[in-house]
């Protein structure tokens, strides 16, 4: 379950990421964030900690593995 909710949590931090940062570099328009480069900062900072956290998860052993 633990393995479960931080896979679903790193993919939810990649996406929202993702979403930041296009918006922080003027590609994806309709938002305050829109053109302002720390957006881009707080999206690149947020995908690497999805990132980890996909690498965490996907490194615990599950007990029917052992």
């Amino acid at each position: 379950m633990k393995k479960i909710i931080l896979n679903v949590l790193g993919v939810l931090l990649i996406l929202g990421g993702g979403v930041w940062i296009l918006q922080g570099i003027n590609v994806l328009p309709g938002s305050f964030m829109t053109g302002q480069i720390k957006w881009a900062i707080y999206g690149g900072i947020s995908a690497v900690v999805g990132i980890a956290l996909l690498v965490l998860a996907n490194r615990i052993k599950t007990s029917l593995h052992k």
